[in-house]
């Protein structure tokens, strides 16, 4: 469902889907979900597994994608990678977050990633 001036957060996480793959990454895994929240996409990055929070926001929104993306969003998406890495033992591989900003404003929309977006404070533990 597309919101008042701007793109559907589904259509945001396939215009970011597709951007990831053409810099490169391979999507692994998409919306998936544990107790602890949902991972928008999961993709590997050379060895390093991503995880990917996709905001996408319309012209004249109250906030930026990447604000809203505020530390108790970053907590939640952190105790749901810890769970994906434990369910899939993945802990032998290096890992990051980023955020993938969709902003609708004009003909096309704007893409942008930001890799290592937020730290992991204290390690995978």
């Amino acid at each position: 469902m597309k919101r008042k001036g701007g793109i559907s957060g589904a259509c945001g996480e396939e215009l970011a889907a597709k951007r990831l793959k053409a810099e490169g990454y391979r999507i692994v895994d998409r919306n998936w979900r544990c107790r602890q929240g949902e991972l928008d996409i999961v993709a590997l990055d050379g060895k390093t597994l991503v995880f990917v929070e996709v905001k996408a926001r319309g012209e004249g929104a109250r906030t930026t994608p990447l604000e809203a993306v505020d530390r108790h969003k970053q907590r939640k998406l952190i105790k749901a990678a810890k769970q994906y890495i434990s369910e899939k033992n993945l802990a032998y591989l290096g890992a990051r977050f980023d955020v993938v900003t969709v902003t609708q404003g004009g003909a096309s929309p704007t893409i942008e990633i930001i890799s290592d977006a937020f730290m992991l404070e204290g390690g995978w533990e």
